[in-house]
């Protein structure tokens, strides 16, 4: 990221996708199938409704966040020691899920959480075990198709008016802090 034209497409296309996430008029299904850490809990938490598996793991490592995690069956060490401002969405779309004490203490202190944890704290709409995780999505998306697009698309746009005015509000000048803690 000491790269500035680098940094610019990084950082841009972040802000474009949750951009782009809270604006589509489609619905957007988070289906959780593993751990959901840095961008990928950004990702998560800028979709419409989240299923995860209950067992997955959700953390902003940014502040210096270190896990092991599954990937392909094969158990990895992951994040750093370092801390580094989480420019990536994490800081915008937490405080509308959490309080504000909650949020600081997430993201500052790389905080895990598991799908579980969340769903019972109201973050996530299911956590469900490993075999039911299709099951529950599929279901989740037929049910969205029997509904009108129009309908759809309407509802989602006002209930994000306060997800947009968030990512207005913050994403911009996160993403710029986070860019210049790497340069």
């Amino acid at each position: 990221f000491n790269e500035p034209s680098i940094a610019w497409h990084t950082f841009t296309g972040i802000i474009r996708c949750h951009q782009a996430m809270a604006e589509i008029e489609k619905p957007i299904v988070a289906k959780v199938n593993g751990d959901a850490i840095g961008f990928g809990q950004s990702l998560a938490f800028a979709s419409d409704i989240i299923v995860a598996r209950e067992d997955a793991k959700f953390m902003d490592h940014h502040m210096g966040g270190v896990f092991s995690a599954s990937y392909a069956g094969v158990i990895k060490e992951g994040g750093h020691e370092f801390s580094s401002v989480p420019g990536d969405g994490g800081a915008a779309l937490i405080p509308l899920y959490m309080s504000p004490p909650k949020a600081k203490e997430y993201l500052m202190l790389a905080k895990i959480y598991t799908a579980a944890e969340l769903a019972k704290l109201g973050m996530i709409n299911y956590a469900v075990p490993a075999n039911e995780l299709d099951s529950k999505v599929d279901d989740i998306v037929n049910r969205l198709l029997q509904r009108g697009a129009y309908a759809l698309a309407w509802v989602k746009r006002v209930v994000n008016r306060r997800v947009v005015e968030q990512l207005t509000l913050t994403l911009d000048a996160i993403v710029a802090y986070e860019m210049v803690t790497w340069m």
